[in-house]
């Protein structure tokens, strides 16, 4: 899968909204969300937040990410990861995670880049720690059905690996 990322376009917004293909998928990606993702809260998240950015796969978009905090020399934290249900399993996640990481990086000159994810999402759970993410914190949270869930807050520093490649960028 020939991969590449862009900065979000308004165009985006509506593909990135059939993504979640549920409650509980839409919670992982955008906790403060109601299921169906609408492209009105998506564009107003989207406005809230830096660099969002897709990747595409032989021009369709297959995923999404952003930053809900960026600061210079600082902390870049990742939010809305998404990947297309056609995509799952094919490395999107790792490539969004990854480009994210280096725009932390590159762009902000970050120390620290965080993600946060929770007890149920075990494909995350497993990806985060392989692109050098470890655990720091653990917050409980109430669960779309009510109950009780746990938010795992993991950070990268810059110092913990070098950069790498990931791809062709548009920025």
């Amino acid at each position: 899968m020939n991969l590449k990322h862009r900065p979000v376009q308004a165009d985006d917004v509506k593909t990135i909204c059939s993504f979640p293909q549920g409650v509980q998928e839409l919670y992982f990606m955008f906790p403060k969300a109601e299921f169906p993702l609408t492209e009105a809260q998506m564009s107003a998240a989207i406005s809230q937040r830096f660099d969002s950015t897709v990747v595409e796969a032989n021009g369709e978009i297959v995923g999404f990410a952003n930053f809900y905090r960026a600061e210079r020399q600082g902390i870049c934290c990742i939010g809305n990861v998404i990947v297309a249900p056609s995509a799952r399993g094919k490395g999107v996640a790792r490539f969004i995670v990854e480009t994210m990481t280096e725009l932390a990086f590159e762009r902000w000159d970050a120390n620290e880049v965080q993600l946060s994810c929770f007890n149920e999402n075990t494909t995350g759970l497993l990806l985060y720690p392989t692109l050098g993410f470890v655990p720091f914190d653990i917050e409980e949270r109430a669960s779309p059905g009510g109950g009780r869930t746990a938010l795992i807050h993991m950070k990268r520093s810059r110092r913990q690996a070098g950069l790498f490649s990931v791809g062709q960028s548009a920025y």
